[in-house]
């Protein structure tokens, strides 16, 4: 699987109608593969959940009530297709993206016929994924582009990403472009420990080389940036990575 992203990309953000984060439901029984397609979902703004095999994709649709699915068709409990009839009665007209390792015809046929919207095979890029999942939800009706630059809060720190501009406290805060994308991918996973070598990934878009030490480097300038003069928002979580907390008070 490819897991490059471009740095910076311009396209617009996506949400519900209403306005509030599109929910998406990732079902994979790779816990790798389901945290680095979980990571790229949310680093669009969108409310992600992720489920094991069958039973459990049921029972967290059931309380997600997600606008798309993306579906691995082999599960340790049953297939995709199995799974498809009980997502559809919890939600008749949510989107589905069938991921599988099979590319024959047949089993693309097999898919769309099950009643899956999209189908796409491994090995893919996660672009691939978001720009199909994008599709469809704009397709369906299920979402829309802000018309306004997006904007990421985090406590009083505030980010336009479009207008690249970032304030604490109404004070405007001066990043370089890395700066930028770091912060941008901290305040989209807001409370969630990220490791350096997701940083790496997400950030940079390539291995380092066990080089994680840029990661350190760049924390620490946000941290003279961010956090200078103020309650500490960034916090180390030693062995595991650096997450992003709003001031409780």
């Amino acid at each position: 699987m490819n897991a490059h992203r471009a740095r910076g990309s311009a396209r617009p953000a996506l949400t519900r109608t209403d306005g509030t984060p599109l929910r998406v439901l990732v079902v994979d029984d790779d816990p790798d593969l389901a945290e680095v397609l979980s990571g790229a979902l949310r680093y669009e703004g969108w409310d992600v959940r992720t489920a094991g095999d069958g039973a459990s994709a049921v029972t967290e649709a059931r309380e997600l009530l997600p606008d798309a699915v993306v579906l691995d068709v082999m599960l340790p409990d049953t297939d995709g297709f199995a799974v498809l009839p009980s997502l559809h009665a919890v939600r008749p007209d949510v989107c589905v993206l069938f991921l599988t390792a099979r590319d024959a015809v047949e089993d693309r046929i097999a898919g769309i016929t099950a009643g899956g919207d999209d189908y796409v095979t491994k090995p893919f890029s996660l672009e691939e994924v978001v720009a199909r999942l994008r599709g469809l939800l704009r397709r369906a009706g299920m979402a829309r582009q802000t018309e306004e630059g997006p904007r990421l809060t985090v406590g009083d720190l505030v980010m336009d990403e479009d207008a690249r501009e970032v304030t604490r406290g109404g004070e405007l805060i001066e990043l370089s472009p890395t700066e930028f994308e770091l912060l941008r991918l901290l305040m989209r996973n807001p409370r969630r420990v990220l490791s350096k070598a997701q940083i790496l990934d997400r950030v940079w878009s390539y291995d380092f080389g066990g080089q994680a030490h840029v990661v350190e480097l760049y924390i620490s300038y946000l941290r003279k940036k961010v956090d200078a003069g103020r309650p500490p928002m960034i916090h180390t979580v030693r062995g595991a990575g650096y997450v992003l907390k709003p001031v409780t008070r």
